[in-house]
């Protein structure tokens, strides 16, 4: 191992560290590992920009417009709501469902469809007294499987696909993946509705769980001077015989009283953090001299006249709030919102609303104005912002979706037939819904998730410093020395299997950007068709069942199913192994045999 090689490998296993104890946002903790490359000499300046301009990355941006311009129309929630009318049985109705969700994300990609389907699925659970846990991983499982079909399915297809393409390899076909993908999808769906949905548990989702659970979510008031029990004990408050609520602290200036005796003085400024029912702190706001902390102007007063309501809204991988408190974002003149509970995790979380450190997946309760959902349904802030107490309507202009989704079909038609390239073809559909005022210059930029392409976009200079350093051939060296005794397939399974422990810890694409490489020096030196093994890292990359946190539309999922991270790995880790079977089982039987 040369000075150079054990340098990249640091600075990799630094990244991997940070990536998996998210110190700080994925891209920017990637883009800082690319940019030491560059500085060190490790990388040209051509070399670690070269990902800024690949045709894959591009295509990623474009499809992010075409699957927002579809997203906004409302035309997927309103066929979904119509397939699930006159649904009651769970197998049933998740084979009406997972299998048309599963033919859509091999066109459109994953994560804004979970993001259209999941208010949809849920209301409809809750309608028919169904617990949401036991369709919404099966939603995010479904998209992933689906995204394995074709070329368009999902980012990290396009990633490898754009990697192909660097290396002076030909690329995928539009369908090529799809030798692989269908019969994964096929058995991975007759596991999902025979055995997968009864694994899952009753969770209740985040409305019914603020409605009944206490000590899940936290809210903050404020004492006044005219507060009756000023100066008395919180017994005598009577602040510890509340229905559904717990005092868990008192926060007085820069002291804080946890745990809270019933004997505590209440004094004038006092900030009394609660733990409970929204409903009960709700009544709390009547009592005169508390004051909820909502961070704005608006009250829970204001839900009774229509000019306010509450909103869940789930924080993103590539939210600007990430390890942020949400002081120090300034949420209020932020979003002209106040955030009056977080739910993380079946936490409790322990100190003042404004003091709390956002991560992805926390599930926040807002009070907010009536246009809050139309301003940011499709904030890169926020996966999933639906009302709380309102039912919810079924968007905007079907006609604009099927505007979209023709020039969608026409584009991939236009693919298949050898007319255009996929990047080609994107550009003019992009062109194509601007022109027809399906979606507007400011809602293509905001459909573009930019934290994604640059995470892609860096990971492109890692791979090449990876390879470019003999990093790639000194690991691969190392992987054909210990998996060669056991024959070809313990290879495919070694590439395979390292590939998706990456995805579970890291994200999908960081998998196989850094996997890309060293599975291509494995084929050179085993004389194995490169195609085939950047299949096999193409399938391993996107099949994330085990953990919440490698696929982003787990994450989405999350907090409205009111899952807890073992929930992933009791469903995930059969469904992964099957996958990962019949997956090795047709590269071997397609490009090696």
């Amino acid at each position: 191992m040369t000075l150079e090689i054990g340098f990249v490998l640091l600075m990799v296993a630094i990244m991997l560290g940070g990536l998996i104890f998210e110190v700080a946002r994925p891209d920017m903790i990637m883009f800082v590992v690319l940019t030491t490359f560059l500085l060190t000499g490790i990388l040209t300046p051509e070399e670690a920009l070269k990902g800024f301009s690949n045709q894959g990355m591009l295509t990623i941006a474009l499809l992010f417009i075409i699957a927002g311009a579809i997203q906004k129309s409302g035309i997927i929630d309103l066929a979904l709501a119509r397939r699930l009318k006159n649904s009651n049985s769970i197998p049933k109705t998740m084979l009406r469902i997972f299998l048309p969700v599963s033919g859509l994300s091999a066109f459109l990609n994953n994560t804004p469809t979970v993001v259209m389907l999941t208010p949809v699925l849920r209301k409809w659970c809750e309608e028919n007294q169904i617990s949401p846990s036991k369709f919404l991983i099966p939603l995010s499982y479904a998209t992933i499987l689906g995204g394995t079909i074709t070329l368009m399915g999902t980012s990290t297809n396009l990633v490898v696909h754009g990697l192909m393409l660097e290396n002076g390899m030909k690329g995928f076909s539009l369908f090529e993946l799809g030798i692989v993908g269908i019969p994964i999808t096929v058995v991975g769906l007759f596991y999902i509705i025979t055995i997968g949905y009864r694994l899952l548990p009753n969770h209740k989702g985040m409305k019914e769980t603020v409605q009944e659970h206490s000590r899940e979510y936290l809210a903050e008031m404020t004492v006044g001077p005219d507060f009756s029990y000023l100066n008395q004990s919180v017994q005598d408050a009577k602040l510890r015989q509340l229905k559904g609520l717990y005092l868990i602290e008192i926060i007085r200036g820069n002291e804080k009283i946890s745990p809270v005796k019933a004997t505590t003085i209440i004094r004038n400024g006092d900030r009394l953090i609660f733990t409970g029912l929204i409903s009960t702190i709700a009544e709390l706001q009547k009592i005169k001299g508390l004051t909820l902390e909502t961070g704005t102007y608006l009250s829970l007063d204001s839900l009774k006249n229509g000019n306010t309501q509450l909103v869940e809204a789930v924080v993103s991988h590539q939210s600007s709030l990430l390890y942020k408190t949400i002081k120090e974002v300034r949420f209020r003149s932020k979003y002209d919102a106040g955030v009056i509970a977080v739910h993380r995790d079946r936490e409790r979380i322990k100190s003042k609303i404004g003091e709390i450190t956002l991560k992805p997946g926390d599930t926040l309760l807002l009070l907010c104005g009536s246009d809050f959902i139309d301003k940011y349904k499709q904030s890169n802030d926020f996966y999933v912002v639906t009302p709380l107490d309102t039912p919810l309507e079924l968007q905007e202009n079907p006609k604009k979706g099927w505007i979209a989704i023709s020039i969608l079909i026409l584009m991939i038609f236009f693919v298949t037939i050898g007319i255009f390239s996929m990047f080609e073809a994107m550009s003019l559909a992009v062109v194509l819904l601007l022109f027809a005022r399906v979606i507007t210059p400011e809602e293509a930029k905001q459909s573009v998730q930019f934290n994604v392409l640059l995470l892609i976009a860096s990971s492109f200079g890692i791979g090449t410093a990876i390879m470019k350093t003999g990093a790639a051939e000194w690991i691969a060296n190392g992987l054909i020395r210990i998996a060669e005794p056991f024959g070809l397939i313990s290879i495919l399974f070694f590439v395979y299997l390292i590939t998706n422990i990456f995805t579970e810890l890291i994200t999908n694409n960081a998998a196989a950007v850094m996997m890309f490489p060293i599975a291509m020096e494995v084929a050179n030196k085993m004389s194995i068709d490169p195609t085939g093994i950047a299949v096999l890292i193409t399938i391993a990359a996107s099949a994330s069942f085990i953990t919440p946190i490698g696929y982003q539309t787990n994450l989405i999922v999350y907090g409205p199913g009111g899952y807890k991270f073992s929930d992933y790995i009791k469903v995930g880790t059969p469904l992964s192994i099957i996958v990962m079977i019949v997956t090795i089982w047709l590269i071997y039987l397609f490009w090696i045999s």
